[in-house]
């Protein structure tokens, strides 16, 4: 479960708070798109190895540019989160996972999202798909997918024992509907 935490954390990260926004607010099919440079940063302290430790896992996400066809002020969002994360290797960054992400839009409204994602290192570049829901706060009941990808050179790199991964970079689109 912490494994598969982490791995969303490439795509999508936890921060604080909720606001729950009246119906009015809530959104219609189609709503927002969150086009490049939209982007995931994930930095690991200790850099990770082939060897299983605890590290310090630092993650943030930019949304933006975005457009929202009910909530047209929305332009960007972020979510951004700290914590320590026991028997993590650079061999454990690609597989599946849930989680619970929420995300702070430049309007100060918040959305929270109960996530499925996947992540897997294919001709040397990191992929992370997510799809879910946005559960509740600003777009409730919209759907969610999101597709970002990045160098995986260091990743693979580790893998053969020949260096560390002190963080990872991707960038992509989010789509609520």
């Amino acid at each position: 479960m912490i494994r598969s935490a982490i791995t969303l954390l490439t795509a999508m990260t936890v921060a604080v708070g909720l606001v729950l926004v009246p119906s009015s607010a809530q959104a219609a099919p189609g709503d927002l798109v969150c086009l490049p440079p939209t982007s995931s940063t994930v930095t690991f302290d200790p850099p990770l190895t082939t060897m299983p430790q605890t590290v310090t896992v630092t993650s943030t996400n930019l949304f933006g540019p975005c457009t929202s066809t009910s909530v047209p002020a929305i332009t960007s969002g972020t979510t951004s989160g700290t914590f320590p994360v026991p028997n993590r290797s650079c061999l454990t960054l690609a597989g599946t996972g849930t989680s619970t992400s929420h995300i702070t839009w430049n309007t100060g409204q918040t959305s929270t999202l109960t996530l499925n994602f996947t992540t897997q290192i294919v001709a040397g570049v990191y992929t992370s798909v997510v799809t879910g829901v946005v559960s509740s706060g600003l777009f409730a009941g919209d759907s969610v997918v999101s597709n970002q990808t990045g160098p995986a050179t260091d990743i693979l790199t580790c893998t053969l024992g020949l260096g560390t991964v002190a963080g990872i970079y991707t960038v992509g689109a989010i789509t609520f509907a």
